[in-house]
């Protein structure tokens, strides 16, 4: 395996993903399987695909990433900022088309913390009059 040109971290809710970037045909390996495998829905595959089909280098560069924590949309996600990361790396003049479509920008929105005396966050346990 080649030497890679350029790495990028993506991160969202609890996962992380570890992104890097090749010449190549446009593979893309996650956890050392296929995307397809790893990321049976296809909205997944869409997602983290969008801002290689919107910068057109879908079939330019092969992606090598490294997902730990979460689940499947946060994973998804993370790969797509991690992608743009990249790219933005590579080629600085992609970064307003990124930017525009929301690709470069950390969903910063976490699981809220449960309190004591509640079942979850917000959630109270049932009111009893008697």
């Amino acid at each position: 395996m080649s030497k890679p040109l350029v790495q990028a971290t993506g991160r969202r809710k609890q996962a992380v993903a570890r992104v890097r970037i090749r010449l190549g045909e446009g593979k893309i390996t996650v956890n050392k399987r296929d995307v397809a495998d790893y990321f049976p829905s296809e909205t997944h595959r869409m997602i983290l695909t969008e801002p290689l089909r919107l910068t057109s280098l879908d079939e330019t560069y092969d992606i090598d990433a490294t997902l730990d924590g979460g689940g499947p949309t946060g994973q998804a996600g993370a790969l797509r900022l991690g992608i743009s990361r990249g790219l933005v790396e590579l080629d600085e003049e992609l970064r307003a088309t990124l930017k525009k479509n929301g690709f470069l920008t950390r969903d910063a929105r976490e699981k809220e913390s449960k309190k004591y005396g509640l079942k979850k966050a917000r959630k109270a346990p049932q009111y009893s009059k008697r």
